[in-house]
């Protein structure tokens, strides 16, 4: 569904991802662990084409994304819930879940998965006419999710969706993270609770400083020491 080949990212002289390759197949959670600073939210806004890159391959489906702009990127199938949620937050929750519609020309299919929106976060549904910024950071993290969602992605990118969340609230975003794969949705993870983000893919990446040094099955990568030391906190 989803390949990297040889992708070299920079901002300004800054060389931030070196040469990346990885691959999401139909249908999959495949999740991206490492550091602070290690490449992992460059990736996502690389593949979403909001930073260009230098040289290397991204094709989604066969086609090759990376001399498309941001919004086509999106058209085509590409979604992401940031990091950071950076819902609008003077706009209501309706409000919010129509900007992830905006790209689309299927208006007739819009409110089918406006409906799988509120199905999957009833709490959204009880908040429709509610400002996005007077959530919680919950439901503030849930709104990204169905904005995202909104767009009708082939692949949905999802940048840190437990951060400064509760451990109770981390445990609810995972399970609807896994609700969604069972409905059949391709995930591309990133996050930095490897723990949690290991239990739900089926594959997983280690990046570290723009490079990929470790790719396994995500039950390996749980039972590799140096993943286990540095990510796990296992010692």
């Amino acid at each position: 569904m989803l390949e990297l080949k040889d992708v070299h990212t920079y901002y300004g002289n800054i060389h931030a991802l070196k040469g990346l390759s990885l691959t999401v197949n139909d249908g999959e959670i495949v999740t991206l662990i490492g550091s602070n600073g290690a490449g992992k939210t460059t990736t996502l806004r690389t593949v979403q084409g909001l930073i260009r890159p230098r040289s290397g391959s991204i094709k989604l489906g066969g086609e090759e994304l990376t001399k498309l702009p941001a919004h086509m990127i999106t058209a085509r199938g590409v979604s992401q819930s940031p990091e950071g949620r950076l819902i609008f937050p003077r706009m209501t929750v309706m409000e919010n879940l129509e900007m992830g519609a905006f790209s689309r020309n299927d208006k007739g299919s819009i409110q089918a998965d406006l409906d799988r929106v509120f199905t999957t976060f009833p709490r959204l549904k009880e908040r429709v006419k509610q400002k996005g910024g007077t959530l919680s950071g919950g439901e503030q993290q849930m709104l990204a999710i169905g904005r995202a969602l909104m767009a009708h992605p082939r692949v949905l990118l999802l940048d840190e969706p437990s951060m400064g969340l509760s451990p109770i609230l981390v445990e609810s975003i995972f399970d609807t993270i896994k609700q969604l794969h069972n409905a059949g949705t391709t995930i591309l993870l990133v996050e930095q609770n490897a723990r949690m983000a290991l239990q739900v893919a089926s594959r997983g990446y280690v990046l570290q400083t723009g490079h990929i040094i470790l790719s396994d099955t995500a039950e390996n990568l749980r039972q590799n020491e140096m993943v286990q030391h540095v990510y796990l906190g296992i010692t």
